[in-house]
């Protein structure tokens, strides 16, 4: 058999992953903020894309409005005249006498400066920036607890070198106030005499807030029971066995500190009067609000509306005209080869965009229809759901559906919850029918124990079996382990615990 080189001819089909291909499928997956974040990175590198904020369209609209209606207005025209920019400007007229119109005499009232002042904000500072400056809007810097302590500092030591022991320990503070380093290390390295970091140390456990500086549990509660003169032999054998107390052994608890049970019940009671971890106090920053990216609300035929938020939805259009005028300008190939590919990144940016919001739309929407009737009916008609009944359902793929469903919320009249939320386990019904949803059921084994009686504790087994009753067929493990992530206890410890609540209500 010869071997000869061939030239043959084939047609094949493929799909290729281009950089904008996966860029698309990686917008679906981002969240409000990374999206935003994205789009202020391709404005400032594409000089043809243009981001319109909602206040300047709205703005632009009234405007647009205005004009129209003044096309069928005699109000808008001035001896038979079209309406001029001129015109517009003194309507929207914002100097100190328009403000002011029933006070003409404002100017001097004020005096000369106050008055120049109120002016140029009026005007936008006559700096080019229309943008006023709102100081009710701005919030002081929280102090951080280095800050705090550090005050401290300043008046507990006249010593410059105990100063800097001090300072050097705080910075072994963890975030919740305690001391993660070793004292005589780092008076060895300051070069401190044998004793003094241990003195300085001392001296630092008694700051405010009481608790900083611990080591450990023990020593933080002991250091607030301290300040409250409450450390007494009873309570301090208490703090040394907090092992008994979080498993809510109180024969041993009550041995132990030689006291009865009334006076372990208000020992206990004082110690969840305590603050465990007193430095997140200074470590906490503000909460961020939670956006929803989609907003559903009840129709007035019955259904449910669904909405995307526009406040989550970058508003990014494509400056044709710009691109015309530089376009006739251009001195060579490359230059109109880089405009060229803007334009085409632009419109590829907007329609990205634009296919992303409405695959948000259509899962969220199908989520909605399958999920009814938790909606109308709460947690207990929650419908076991995955990803490929969705996916099967609006036609798209399994993975498509869990990007889209990766970090968007959903603002419900039950609440905002993660889309992720609607998406639970199934568990087989006991007599063959409908499966439920494995969010139902750890509400349900929730309220069972929150509705147990002191002498009539269920254990993992009674639960089981009344879960059966109810048309749940589940194991003991599976009920084990959703009682563990809810962080409930065993039955031998709620009965412990029960126990004494209902004796210390008598």
């Amino acid at each position: 058999m010869a071997l000869s080189a061939k030239l043959q001819l084939r047609q094949s089909q493929s799909l290729i992953m281009t950089p904008q291909l996966m860029q698309s499928i990686k917008l679906l997956q981002f969240t409000h903020l990374e999206l935003e974040r994205f789009v202020d990175e391709e404005i400032e590198r594409n000089p043809l894309l243009e981001r319109v904020e909602p206040q300047e369209d709205a703005a632009t609209d009234q405007v647009q409005k205005e004009l129209d209606e003044g096309a069928r207005s005699e109000d808008w025209y001035e001896d038979g005249g079209a309406v001029t920019s001129e015109t517009i400007s003194d309507r929207l007229d914002t100097s100190l006498e328009n403000v002011f119109p029933d006070d003409p005499g404002t100017s001097e009232k004020l005096g000369p400066d106050l008055a120049a002042q109120w002016k140029s904000a009026s005007t936008g500072g006559g700096g080019g920036d229309s943008d006023g400056f709102d100081l009710e809007g701005v919030a002081a810097a929280k102090p951080t607890l280095r800050d705090h302590v550090g005050e401290q500092i300043a008046f507990a030591f006249a010593d410059p070198a105990s100063r800097l022991i001090a300072h050097e320990l705080t910075d072994e503070l963890d975030e919740a106030g305690y001391f993660r380093g070793d004292a005589a290390e780092i008076g060895l390295r300051l070069g401190a005499q044998p004793g003094e970091a241990e003195a300085v140390l001392s001296r630092c456990k008694s700051f405010d807030p009481p608790g900083l500086f611990a080591h450990d549990l023990a020593e933080c509660l002991a250091l607030q029971l301290q300040r409250k003169d409450r450390h007494d032999p009873a309570m301090r054998a208490l703090v040394a066995n907090l092992e008994l107390l979080a498993r809510r052994d109180f024969q041993a608890l009550k041995r132990l500190c030689g006291v009865d049970e009334e006076d372990l019940l208000d020992m206990l009671a004082e110690i969840r009067t305590l603050d465990p971890r007193p430095g997140l106090a200074f470590s906490g920053g503000a909460a961020d609000t939670i956006v929803a990216d989609v907003e559903v609300r009840a129709a007035g035929d019955g259904s449910w509306a669904v909405e995307l938020n526009p406040d989550t939805l970058p508003r990014v259009l494509v400056d044709q005209i710009y691109f015309t005028t530089v376009s006739r300008h251009a001195k060579n190939q490359g230059e109109r080869d880089f405009l060229t590919e803007c334009l085409q990144n632009a419109n590829w940016l907007t329609r990205s965009l634009d296919q992303r919001a409405k695959t948000i739309l259509k899962v969220a929407t199908e989520i909605v229809r399958q999920q009814d009737a938790f909606l109308l009916h709460g947690i207990r008609h929650l419908r076991p759901l995955n990803l490929r009944n969705v996916a099967d359902a609006i036609g798209m793929h399994e993975s498509t559906v869990s990007r889209v469903t990766s970090n968007k919320y959903m603002l419900t009249p039950r609440g905002v919850f993660e889309l992720r939320f609607f998406f639970t386990a199934s568990i087989a019904s006991a007599g063959g029918g409908e499966a439920h949803s494995s969010e139902a059921v750890r509400d349900r084994i929730r309220q069972m124990i929150d509705e147990e009686k002191p002498d009539d504790v269920l254990s993992d087994d009674a639960l089981v079996d009344i879960l059966k009753k109810d048309g749940i067929d589940i194991a003991r493990r599976t009920v084990a382990k959703y009682r563990e992530g809810m962080n409930i206890p065993s039955s031998v410890q709620r009965r412990r615990e029960k126990r004494a609540m209902s004796t210390a209500g008598r």
